[in-house]
């Protein structure tokens, strides 16, 4: 049950569009639900014996009007208070009583009419739909005075989840007061009409968010606007400087044919020009480095190395959001930045999918637990690296790093989820919530050529070696997160081992240091999560058979395919096919 208050100044015309057709012929049988008395005359059931509804509603404007009037110059000039009262498209239909029982708690509880106060707010409640109603009141009681209406907004809320829970209804989420403005009812039937799946407000939003990851200064982060084909114009003080800016959409105007502008600050509360650049003022690095990233050891592809990169940063965001500490919040803002970098750059089959995500954690990245934005430093140049090597590819090594890559954000939005519920951020939480399922998806897209190859190749060991990891990988695990049904669950992960041993790795030992890592619990599947974090921890090619650059000197090499010999047959060092003499 969501409310919505607005204040206006003139009684009689609201009343007009209520009772009215609505701006698409949207309003079906209006009427009266409720009233201060129960008597209000009803323009839509008038049922004198010669109805003149145009009549009923002038005394119906009159009669809430009337404190108005004998107050004179000390009402309020903006004396309507509107609230609109929606309920969930999955909640049942309510009747008019029920109705009646809504508005009459609501008013009572922002203090518009106490109840058993007889000099309270006079107010209507009026229906012309199945989903909601509207409350219409005038904020000057019986004694002439004005009603205490501070936090209405939050008391509004709060009794609606009181409702909810009273009613049936779906539940929703409180909010902080720190969620981004929600498009307009003119908003939403201007981009139906116009043809648009979603309203220039949120477009714009996302614009300026994805242009903003990673950016290195102001300059950049208009210049990326421009480039994406948005319309920008910059505020200036009589100084000169630029203190402000808005956004617009090419072709959308207004009646009088301008552009229709956004202010940065109404598209998201952390959008502002002082903000961004609060968010700036620690410019990322242009070349982040991580261990196990590939850098100095192995070079990959950009695409590939930005998210080899990435993976390890936000390994150490989901350890920092696990310590349950109030600095953390800094790594919510980084890990929206670093979505927003994915989202642009991924392949086609997981766009859609990490596109949702980047929306959905949006919420997550605001809260009133102030973040220090000295931490998003490692978190951004992650984002900036993403942005810099463009587009990766669906397969091969660009596509397993990409698998690489969601398998840890999964866990960090999982992190984030849990952080956002010890601290009562009930939106936040299920906005990670939802992140994980669209990244979840995501990943299921990206994982699944490199990870049937994965199990095709453990399947493949000789039968003394696969036996030989599989034992490893059981005595590693903890108990609750092995299987004892089956062998062939762990063939991906005995051939990373293999993989790893034939580099020179000794393998209980890089396995002990995957589990160690942090927490394995939350992962949906333990054996893929700790696949990748063993092929970034051993330089390995995130996609088995793929080509990938020699350690040595950069050039191609093809990943080293598994021994067919026992396992103990001769030492890694003597198995690594670049310690072969050369063929004749």
């Amino acid at each position: 049950m969501v409310p919505k208050i607005r204040r206006g100044s003139r009684t009689h015309g609201v009343l007009v569009y209520l009772f009215g057709p609505g701006k698409r012929d949207e309003h079906t049988d209006p009427h009266l639900v409720g009233s201060w008395d129960g008597f209000a005359p009803d323009p839509g059931r008038d049922t004198s014996p010669d109805p003149d509804p145009k009549a009923t509603l002038a005394r119906l404007a009159a009669a809430l009007d009337l404190r108005v009037t004998q107050a004179g110059a000390s009402a309020p000039a903006q004396h309507v208070w509107h609230c609109s009262v929606r309920t969930d498209p999955g909640d049942r239909i309510l009747s008019d009583a029920e109705w009646n029982t809504v508005a009459r708690r609501l008013v009572q509880a922002i203090g518009l009419a106490p109840d058993g106060d007889p000099d309270g707010c006079r107010w209507v409640a009026v229906r012309h739909a199945e989903d909601h109603i509207h409350i219409v009141a005038t904020m000057v009681r019986g004694d002439l005075r004005r009603p205490r209406m501070n936090y209405d907004f939050k008391k509004a809320q709060a009794e609606c989840r009181r409702i909810e829970k009273e009613m049936g209804l779906r539940r929703l989420k409180p909010g902080d007061g720190t969620a981004a403005k929600n498009p307009t009812s003119a908003e939403r039937f201007k981009a139906e009409r116009t043809g648009r799946t979603e309203t220039p407000r949120e477009t714009l939003r996302e614009a300026v968010r994805q242009a903003l990851a990673g950016a290195a200064t102001e300059e950049e982060f208009f210049t990326r606007l421009r480039d994406k084909g948005v319309r920008v114009k910059l505020r200036d003080a009589p100084s000169g400087d630029v203190i402000g800016y808005s956004v617009a959409l090419p072709g959308d105007r207004n009646r009088d044919g301008e552009p229709v502008w956004f202010p940065g600050s109404t598209l998201a509360p952390d959008l502002s020009l002082p903000k961004i650049r609060r968010r700036l003022a620690d410019a990322p690095g242009d070349d982040p480095a991580t261990p196990g990233a590939g850098t100095g050891r192995t070079v990959w592809s950009p695409p590939a190395r930005g998210r080899r990169t990435a993976t390890g940063i936000a390994e150490r965001a989901a350890v920092i959001l696990d310590s349950d500490d109030d600095g953390a919040a800094a790594q919510l803002t980084g890990m929206g930045e670093l979505l927003d970098a994915v989202a642009q750059t991924s392949p086609a089959a997981t766009r859609a999918e990490l596109a949702a995500a980047a929306r959905s954690f949006e919420r997550a990245t605001r809260s009133h637990t102030r973040a220090q934005q000295a931490e998003t430093r490692a978190l951004r140049s992650a984002a900036r690296g993403i942005i810099h090597a463009g587009g990766a590819l669906g397969r091969g090594e660009d596509g397993g790093t990409t698998a690489m890559l969601l398998s840890t954000l999964v866990l960090a939005a999982i992190a984030a989820a849990r952080w956002h519920s010890a601290r009562g951020h009930a939106q936040q939480a299920e906005a990670s919530r939802q992140t994980v399922q669209h990244l979840r998806a995501a990943y299921r897209q990206a994982a699944a050529a490199p990870m049937q190859a994965l199990h095709a190749q453990g399947r493949a060991l000789p039968e003394a070696e696969r036996r030989s990891h599989e034992s490893t990988i059981r005595k590693a695990l903890p108990h609750h997160l092995t299987h004892a049904d089956t062998d062939t669950q762990h063939d991906a992960l005995a051939a990373t081992l293999a993989e790893a041993e034939q580099a020179g790795h000794d393998p209980k030992t890089l396995l002990q240091r995957a589990i160690d890592m942090r927490e394995l619990d939350s992962a949906e599947d333990v054996n893929d999560v700790l696949v990748w974090r063993l092929r970034r921890l051993a330089d390995l090619p995130a996609h088995p058979g793929d080509t990938a650059p020699s350690r040595k000197t950069g050039t191609a090499r093809t990943a080293p395919p598994a021994p067919r010999t026992g396992v103990h047959s001769a030492p890694p060092a003597a198995r690594d096919p670049r310690n072969r003499p050369p063929r004749r």
